[in-house]
């Protein structure tokens, strides 16, 4: 009987410890930019690494989609910390909703125009006269940005561009309601070839290789929240554990994508094309610890700026983006 009372006891202080350690797990919660899909795999993979875990986090996870503006999430105390693109994120910021970039897990960006090789685009410069279509809900602000590069007007008319307002699929491509399309690297340019277009069919235009890419998918708190040295501990842990998913992702892909499928509610994902993804997404995150590199900040801001009469930002950012958390995540 009393070595039964001993395990009992001993089973008890077990499950206390456990409890207590429960107890103290500090909870975090992640908007996505868009649904769950290999392009957010690195957080995917932390989770059930149990690298989160590790460090004392309980990650909750929110897709995203088209209904979602992550912003408005995180400003709304939705969320503790948000994936957006620095040209959404920036321009939030102009506008009075203070986000700061605490991380950049993605080194490159994944943006392109994909055309139809038969409207006879082939150049930046037959884009005059041709109706482009393009994202909104925060993802115009690049192509605005390398418009005004150009000096092409967005209003029409033979000297400029006829934008159409893309919804989130191909389809403007395939029913040739536009010469061109917003695609990225990982996923639309893929459902256009799936719907049976060929690549020598098409024409690309990378941002990266037009000199005109932002930053995409970085990681942005409220800068309030960075004065709470409770908060600013968990993001240390959050970002640490979410950099070591990316780099697990990078390596070892098939297993990532299998991880983000096995997270996918609305089993709307296929394995081909989570699989496919994860490899052009880890092209992209390839080269970065996480660390926010100030050069392509830099460049960023500068592209965001030189939008004549009509910048994405009107004034250089201040107190937008710091060092402070990965200098001691990593």
């Amino acid at each position: 009987m009393k070595s039964r009372s001993l395990i009992a006891a001993a089973a008890a202080a077990v499950a206390g410890l456990a409890a207590a350690g429960a107890a103290q797990a500090q909870d975090v919660t992640l908007q996505l930019k868009w649904v769950t899909q290999a392009q957010f795999a690195g957080y995917y993979v932390a989770q059930d690494k149990g690298f989160y875990e590790e460090e004392g986090l309980e990650v909750e996870i929110l897709p995203g989609g088209p209904d979602i503006a992550p912003v408005q999430v995180l400003a709304g105390g939705g969320a503790d910390v948000m994936v957006d693109w620095m040209p959404s994120a920036l321009a939030a910021r102009e506008r009075g909703v203070p986000v700061v970039n605490i991380a950049q897990p993605f080194k490159k960006s994944g943006m392109m125009l994909t055309c139809l090789k038969e409207s006879g685009v082939t150049s930046p410069e037959d884009f005059p006269g041709s109706t482009l279509g393009v994202w909104f809900f925060g993802n115009e602000y690049p192509f605005l940005s390398w418009m005004a590069h150009l000096g092409v007007p967005t209003e029409g008319g033979e000297d400029g561009v006829t934008v159409l307002k893309q919804g989130f699929n191909v389809d403007p491509l395939l029913q040739k309601q536009a010469a061109c399309i917003s695609t990225m690297t990982y996923n639309e340019y893929w459902q256009v070839i799936d719907a049976g277009i060929s690549e020598d069919q098409l024409v690309t235009f990378k941002y990266e290789d037009q000199g005109v890419a932002t930053l995409e998918d970085g990681l942005y708190v409220l800068e309030d929240n960075l004065d709470d040295p409770e908060f600013k501990e968990k993001m240390v842990k959050f970002v640490r554990a979410s950099m070591k998913g990316w780099k697990y992702a990078e390596e070892n892909p098939d297993e990532a994508a299998e991880i983000v499928l096995e997270n996918d509610a609305t089993g709307a994902q296929t394995e081909k094309h989570q699989k496919r993804m994860m490899g052009e997404i880890a092209k992209l995150t390839a080269g970065s610890d996480g660390t926010l590199d100030e050069a392509d900040y830099r460049r960023t801001v500068d592209s965001l700026l030189a939008g004549g009469s009509d910048p994405v930002i009107t004034k250089e950012p201040e107190g937008a983006w710091t060092h402070a958390i990965t200098d001691e995540a990593l």
